[in-house]
């Protein structure tokens, strides 16, 4: 089973668990844009896997298993969309990018993004670095940086 398409299905599953207490065949199916059938026969190898729950014609639910494989993806999700945030990806755009990176991503990039965005989310202030950034987002130059200025007072 693709790791790929396997978290994707759980994640799905997630979701409409949580919404209704189960995720239907046809709900997945509409969701993922996936014929029923398809979905039925994933639905049965990741309760052989032992992410979920299944029961034709009731739905699936996820297993302790499943519920921790949903919780490090849905992480994993937050983690890539934010630190595209940071970068100035528009919302909208970074959730749908996060959807796509976090399925290729390894545990060790993923672990660097973290820090970065825990660093940047608890500094005292936004970093002079993301405002350049911006500027350089919108003109293509480069903003002065008076760290580098060599009439400072510092060096009289």
């Amino acid at each position: 089973m693709k790791r790929k398409t396997t978290e994707e299905y759980i994640e799905i599953i997630f979701v409409l668990q949580n919404r209704n207490g189960y995720a239907k065949t046809g709900k997945i199916s509409s969701e993922m844009g996936i014929k029923p059938p398809s979905v039925t026969e994933m639905l049965q190898k990741l309760q052989e896997e032992g992410y979920i729950r299944y029961e034709p014609y009731k739905g699936a639910t996820l297993t302790e298993s499943g519920k921790k494989l949903a919780r490090e993806l849905i992480k994993k999700h937050k983690i890539i969309a934010d630190f595209l945030e940071i970068i100035g990806v528009e919302r909208e755009l970074a959730e749908a990018d996060a959807c796509q990176i976090e399925h290729h991503v390894t545990f060790k990039t993923l672990q660097r993004l973290g820090k970065f965005v825990e660093f940047i989310n608890n500094a005292p202030h936004e970093p002079k670095w993301i405002e350049h950034f911006d500027y350089y987002l919108k003109t293509g130059k480069r903003k002065h940086c008076s760290l580098y200025n060599t009439t400072d007072s510092y060096q009289k």
